[in-house]
């Protein structure tokens, strides 16, 4: 199995933003999470550009979708279009809990065109959407 891992606006500096996202950067999250998912195959891409997180969804061949797309989760209704017309299952991950910030983070555009999402678990969000795909894709 297959999981595409997209990392979206500012994800790329982790480990030196704000202590709410954690002390980890996205290398050791990323080999965390690889680590985690035993036998599945996960595929990492990372982009601060709009355009460039649309392409990897609309050319996503894998078998899986997991998405934190930054900022763009409240306010990007491209990759929410690019990720309605993708046939595979999708979560969308937050590290941090976007209900307990500012209203504006409230919603997620993007999260409305996926199967699920998981909020303030840190790591463990990614973790627990790689069991659920696991659970889902056989």
């Amino acid at each position: 199995m297959r999981i595409l891992v997209i990392s979206g606006a500012n994800l790329n500096k982790l480990g030196s933003r704000e202590k709410i996202y954690g002390s980890f950067t996205l290398d050791e999250l990323q080999r965390e999470i690889a680590d985690y998912a035993g036998e599945a195959e996960l595929e990492f891409f990372t982009s601060n550009s709009e355009g460039e997180i649309i392409d990897a969804v609309q050319n996503c061949a894998a078998d899986a979708l997991i998405i934190n797309a930054g900022g763009y989760s409240h306010t990007s209704v491209a990759i929410a279009d690019a990720l309605a017309m993708l046939a595979i299952p999708k979560i969308e991950v937050h590290l941090t809990n976007v209900m307990a910030r500012e209203p504006y983070r409230h919603f997620s555009v993007t999260g409305s065109k996926c199967d699920g999402v998981i909020t303030g678990l840190g790591i463990d969000g990614y973790k627990a959407a790689i069991d659920v795909i696991k659970r889902r894709v056989k």
